[in-house]
Formats: structure tokens, sequence, C-alpha cells
């Protein structure tokens, strides 16, 4: 991977053609909160999934690069809240197919009697309820890219079709006679281990092996520590755009003791942390005050990171005042100019078009200033 394509900047649900959903998590570690992914929210998510700063990711992400170019099924691991989704995701939108439907289906979330039903189909009288024909994933793909996420989760009989499409290409609805072919590309999923599954005669071993075509481990985020500050950074900005409270950025020692931090729950964990102290928080900084006690004080936390080695550098201490000197001074100007822009770019000796640039970054509206500024 190029340093280009590592640093061209990282919701979810589906791709351009598809529904979003609210899901355990978000961002990095499976979906936006929100709604439907807009193709703008889905390009942005494809560009910050692109970078990185660890050697670790950085090798995943060009394994990813190679393989989403392909029709293959690749069959995603790692430990829960790692980001399996949005690599699934990231994968599709790297693809031929990414003008396509993307379908994601959590098979752990859905109940075995509705499995089937829920990725082939069913027709009208199949079972008690079934008061009209459905369409199932694969039905519903067409020629984009289903996700089966906790494919461990499936039951046989499930696992007996899903193994028809992989070799057939085809499947039949729940009460159907006629078969269906489908050319939807197959991505699953699993925090399992499906060798020992196998073993234990809880996964067939020909489906196994149907899956891992394409194996690719997204590693934990322990073992990519150098992305916490893009991932943090990120999840602040979502978060900022989404509730509007104005805080851009994490005071002094804040990100070292995130840096300091295993994260056993992984990327979720991180972003779930981000969002509680973002609702907590009531100046335009993340502060320590706004993380839980105990969060300070299991393994290596705030308390550590407090201590005089580990402060901010230099220039990570002149960018947090940068950063928050410069939105204080727009605040200013443009209260001082009742929130014109022509005004306010030429009394700080700017273009308008950077003015702007600014007050996306630093979420200021014009209006909030034309009947002058108070702090």
């Amino acid at each position: 991977m190029t340093r280009r394509e590592r640093d061209a900047y990282p919701e979810s649900g589906t791709g351009p053609s598809g529904s979003g959903r609210r899901n355990q998590g978000s961002g990095f570690s499976d979906a936006l909160p929100g709604h439907e992914a807009s193709p703008d929210l889905w390009q942005e998510e494809v560009t910050d999934s692109l970078r990185t700063s660890s050697p670790v990711m950085a090798e995943v992400l060009e394994q990813v690069r190679l393989v989403a170019a392909t029709d293959s099924t690749v069959l995603l691991t790692g430990e829960s809240g790692t980001g399996k989704g949005v690599t699934a995701r990231l994968i599709h939108a790297l693809s031929p197919r990414k003008n396509l439907p993307f379908a994601s289906v959590h098979c752990g979330a859905i109940a075995d009697s509705l499995i089937e039903s829920e990725l082939f189909g069913h027709e009208k009288g199949a079972f008690t309820g079934a008061v009209t024909r459905k369409k199932g994933r694969f039905e519903l793909a067409l020629g984009g890219t289903i996700f089966l996420d906790e494919i461990g989760t499936i039951t046989a009989g499930t696992q007996i079709k899903l193994l028809q499409v992989l070799q057939d290409r085809t499947f039949q609805p729940v009460g159907a006679e006629r078969v269906m072919e489908t050319n939807a590309r197959i991505l699953a999923a699993t925090n399992n281990d499906l060798e020992k599954m196998c073993a234990e005669g809880l996964f067939r071993e020909d489906l196994y092996y149907r899956l891992k075509v394409f194996p690719l481990e997204v590693p934990p985020l322990r073992k990519r520590k150098e992305d916490i500050p893009h991932l943090a950074r990120v999840f602040l900005r979502r978060l900022d755009r989404h509730y509007g409270k104005g805080i851009s950025g994490l005071e002094p020692g804040v990100l070292k003791a995130l840096l300091a931090y295993d994260w056993p729950g992984n990327i979720r964990e991180l972003e779930n942390l981000m969002e509680r102290a973002y609702i907590l928080e009531k100046g335009d900084m993340l502060s320590r005050g706004s993380f839980p006690s105990d969060f300070f004080h299991s393994g290596k936390s705030f308390v550590e990171a407090a201590k005089a080695e580990d402060l901010p550098t230099l220039p990570e201490m002149r960018a947090e005042v940068l950063a928050r000197a410069e939105k204080q001074y727009l605040k200013q100007v443009l209260a001082a100019n009742q929130g014109r822009i022509n005004k306010s770019a030429a009394t700080a000796g700017i273009g308008t078009r950077q003015l702007h640039k600014l007050m996306t970054k630093y979420n200021l509206r014009k209006e909030e200033f034309k009947k002058g500024y108070s702090d």
C-alpha cells in the first residue's frame, strides 16, 4: 500500500444502493449512529478506513485492496469489536461492484427459525405467518455483495443451503420448488474458531473451506495502537457533526491515556468511551473529568498517563492550543461582523472559501452571530 493510500483520510449499514441500520456500535466497529448512509458518508467511511499509521493494519489494507478487485469469497476473522463489518464494506467499496447493493446480515441476531427466510426468501404460505412472498437477501443483492456477519451461528439446515449457493450459485426460497440463481459476492465474518467448531461437529467442514477462499484476520486495537489518535479524531468529528456541541479536540494527557490502555473491547470500546465522554463534556475539549473513573484506575490509564513523562509532546501541545485559539478567534471575528462571511474573511485576512472550511471544522454557523457575540 502506498503512503498516499494510507493517508487518504477514514458509518454503516450499506453502500450507496442500500439502507443503514443502527447496530451494537458504530463507525469503525460497525455503523454510524444514525440512519441511511448517504453516498458522501459512504465515501467518507472508505477514506477514513484507508488511513492507518500501523504497519500491521497497513498489511491488512493491502490485502483488502488486492482481494477487492476479485470475486473471491472472503472470511473475516478477529475479536469482537475490531471492525470486521467496516472491513467488509471497504472490500465492497473498492470492488467493481461498488455501485451495486451491499446487503449486511447479522446472522446471530436472527432467530434460527427465520434465518433461512431472511437469506433466501419464502413463498406465500410457506409457514404460519407467511402471508405474502418475501425476497431474501440473496435475491435483493442484485449482483452486489452480501455480508454474513457471525456466520458461525447459522443452523445446520442453513449451512447446507449456503453451501449450495457457494458451489452452484443457486438457492431455493423456503416453500418454493423453483431454483433461483445468484451472482452476489459473499463475504463472511466470525469471532469464533470455525476450525474447532468443525472438529466438534458444529460447523460443516466443506462449508468452512468454501468460505475460507481468502481468510483475512482483522487485528485487535492493542496491536494497532498507532491508529488510536486517528480513530479518536474520527469518532469525535462524527459525534460533533451529529450532536453539534462544538467539541473540537482532546485535552493534554487524554490521548496519552488512551494509548496506554489495552482495549479488550477493541474499537467498539473506544468508540463507546468517546461517545460517553462527549455527552458529559461541558467545554469545547474532551477533558479527563468526562471519562469514567473505573477506566482511569484499570490497568494503564489516566493515573499513569498524567505522569510527567507521559505529557503531550510540544508539537501535540502546540496543535491543541492552536486549535482552541483559532476557534475562539473565529468566534470573535464572526461576532464582530454579525456573521457576514465576506466581512469576516476580510477581517481575518483570508479568503471566504478558507473561512467556510474553518467554520465547518469548528462547527460554527453564521446564523449564531447575527445578533452579536457573547461567550
